[in-house]
């Protein structure tokens, strides 16, 4: 028999060995792409592996397990780190319908090419291509924003499926984040609305190294960062070694016993701190160590300095037998709880698998209503917020809130159980309406953490508003993470508030986010099919923009199906032969002073067609036969109308069309005179339809 002592000792080497391993790894990977971050990883890698080794629920051959816990490296640029521990835990390759594969999620080739196109291990960790990523990091302070979004998915899923016998979702929620990420205001955001919510299964794990790309954060950051999260109600934890990962546990246990708010661990660490000698820090930040430094370093850590990308014998195995034998038996057990669960809950689990694979109930879109035909009208805003409310009702898990502007954008879900989540609910969050208060940023990123765990989220506000939450409305498309937003007062329109309020460019530079799906609807019917297109899309964002003022809606025996919308611009209104010789182009509000000026153009005599172009995401995925039927190109005269900034529209314009938009900011008046001062009147297009006819000729 062994005795304990020298298997305590044995233990602690491995230990040590194995933490230096992932260190060796970092700095190759980094040393021969000559790009990256060694750094964090450096410092980092005894407090990741505490936390992965000795705490973290993961089952490697089950990545995608439900309950699992979620670790997210906010510190992006720190990605060697976490690609070094997916490789040495041994996590098994997943597609993007959740489906095992027959190889590992990050192989040492893949390491070898770190930073290289095709390579599993790109410069910051992506999710949907490399297994073990659960959120798409690099730009500061989004993975953290993104835990708040998975921390509550957690606590909803718990209060909401969760049954006496069966705790089903009980998962924590671990980032780890750096100087940079508390230093941005998304990461302000997120910790103010995860101390009001008191979410106690999230964790972040700062790792306090003081240094950012240009030097010592005495020139930009000298706050005291606990006191700010005490005062946001966080329970502050401190690690001062962070190379002592009996300190790190005791930290992270601290975590595990409060019960009633998050926690952030601070660990007092430097760049690089554990190599041999003192780095310049910049370097050791954002560029490779150097032939020099890297034998210095494998030196010390015991490892021969030339060689390289060496994993010493026992280290996976090290791995396999603690990390990897918890989460096995950890995740066997809960489907095993599952399977029980299923049989006395069928309705219940349905839902559950269908979260997971991102269906939607079988019936869903018998929920959407149909509009009768209304020259008053309604704003859509207004039918976005019953169609929503429709939805929701049969789809479970659809939520979200506003950020602080539900009565505006009409998103609040009015019926009976659909209750509010708020932290006098704990252990209760079973309410689907948020309140993300006036925090716009975070709101698109918690919205992303919530996709991320597979709910219907929505986050919604003032189109004019986005511009506060670009980063992480960019993200939720670059991940293929079916999010939804909806945006109100669309246009110069909304009158009174005036141009700080009256968004111009706002719509084009979200059309411009590759993979984002923007649309824009004319009226109620048009609004039904936006939300019909966004709830069957599985992989992309959607973007519904919302008019405040009331629309007519109109008389589809007259005019063409709503339903044209799903292919993202349609003939709406023809000339009675079908032969224009102009065509009118518009969405939104505008596409009702297209009907006008046709309805002018027609008793003129002139041969017009009215086109609803709703979306040009969809519409530019339409094959070259069905976008020359809308606009065949032998009709040069066209013109198009949007309230908005032209960029863009010439595409569909043509060379001898004419774009009618908007090149100069809005102004505070009455609707009709902001309208009529810049031009959006029917007599206004008519004239614009005769140009562009005389253009073409």
């Amino acid at each position: 028999m062994i005795p304990q002592e020298a298997r305590d000792t044995s233990s602690a080497k491995l230990d040590q060995l194995a933490i230096n391993t992932i260190r060796t790894l970092a700095i190759d990977g980094v040393q021969k792409a000559n790009s990256g971050h060694p750094g964090t990883p450096l410092g980092a890698a005894p407090t990741a592996y505490a936390l992965w080794q000795r705490v973290l629920r993961y089952d490697p051959a089950d990545p995608w397990w439900p309950n699992r816990d979620r670790f997210v490296l906010s510190a992006g640029h720190a990605s060697m780190l976490l690609y070094a521990l997916i490789h040495l835990t041994g996590i098994k390759a997943a597609n993007a319908s959740y489906e095992k594969q027959d190889r590992p999620a990050v192989t040492i080739d893949d390491i070898k090419t770190f930073r290289q196109a095709g390579s599993r291990c790109p410069g910051h960790p992506e999710y949907g291509w490399t297994t073990g990523v659960e959120a798409t990091t690099g730009p500061l302070g989004q993975g953290v924003s993104n835990s708040v979004g998975i921390a509550i998915a957690g606590d909803w899923l718990a209060a909401t499926y969760n049954r006496p016998g069966y705790d089903l979702f009980n998962f924590n929620v671990y980032a780890l984040c750096g100087d940079g990420c508390l230093m941005e205001g998304v990461a302000s955001e997120a910790a103010s609305l995860a101390g009001h919510l008191k979410l106690s299964h999230l964790c972040w794990i700062y790792d306090c190294n003081h240094v950012t790309i240009e030097g010592h954060t005495d020139l930009a950051f000298t706050e005291d960062v606990a006191t700010r999260f005490v005062g946001y109600g966080w329970e502050v934890a401190r690690v001062s070694d962070p190379n002592d990962i009996e300190l790190v546990e005791r930290a992270l246990k601290r975590f595990h016993d409060t019960k009633d708010r998050p926690t952030l661990i601070i660990v007092h660490s430097h760049i690089g701190y554990g190599a041999p000698h003192k780095q310049d820090t910049s370097a050791a930040h954002g560029e490779p160590l150097g032939p020099e430094e890297v034998r210095l370093t494998k030196e010390f850590f015991g490892f021969n300095p030339d060689e390289s990308f060496v994993v010493p014998a026992g280290v996976r195995e090290h791995f396999a037998s603690n990390l990897g034998a918890r989460g096995s038996k950890l995740s066997g057990e809960w489907r095993a709880l599952f399977g029980r669960y299923k049989a006395q809950y069928p309705d219940l689990a349905d839902n559950i698998e269908r979260m997971n694979n991102r269906d939607l109930p079988a019936d869903w879109q018998k929920a959407l209503p149909s509009f009768p035909a209304s020259a008053g009208g309604m704003s859509t805003r207004d039918a976005s917020g019953k169609v929503l409310n429709a939805l929701a009702q049969k789809i479970p898990w659809l939520l979200g809130g506003a950020a602080d502007l539900y009565p505006s954008t009409k998103t609040r879900l009015e019926f009976e159980f659909a209750g509010d989540f708020q932290a006098n609910q704990l252990g209760n969050h079973k309410g689907r309406n948020f309140h993300f208060g006036i925090r716009e940023h975070a709101m698109c990123a918690v919205v992303n953490g919530m996709v991320l765990t597979g709910l219907r989220a929505f986050g919604s506000g003032f189109l004019i508003f986005t511009d506060y939450a670009r980063g992480s409305i960019r993200l939720s498309s670059l991940m293929e993470i079916p999010a939804l937003h909806i945006w109100t007062h669309d246009t110069i329109s909304l009158g009174e508030d005036g141009p700080t309020h009256q968004p111009i460019e706002q719509l084009v530079s979200l059309r411009a986010v590759p993979g984002m799906i923007v649309i824009r609807p004319a009226d109620a019917n048009e609004m039904v099919e936006a939300y019909r297109v966004a709830m069957s899309t599985k992989d992309h964002p959607c973007e519904i923009i919302c008019s405040r003022q009331a629309l007519p809606i109109y008389d589809r025996t007259k005019f063409a199906a709503a339903s044209g919308l799903a292919k993202g611009a349609y003939v709406m209104a023809d000339a009675p032969d079908g032969k224009p010789d102009v065509i009118l182009i518009g969405c939104g509000s505008e596409v009702g002073l297209c009907v006008q000026a046709w309805e002018k153009l027609t008793a003129a005599g002139i041969k017009s067609r009215v086109v609803s172009m709703p979306s040009w995401a969809l519409f530019d995925h339409q094959d070259q036969a069905y976008r020359d039927s809308v606009l065949p190109p032998a009709v040069g005269a066209r013109v198009t109308v949007e309230e908005a900034s032209p960029v863009g529209w010439d595409r569909y314009a043509g060379r001898t069309g004419v774009v009618l938009g908007m090149r100069t900011f809005g102004m505070s008046a009455p609707m009709k005179v902001v309208m009529e001062h810049f031009g959006f009147t029917a007599d206004h297009v008519v004239a614009a339809a005769k140009e562009a006819i005389a253009n073409s000729k």
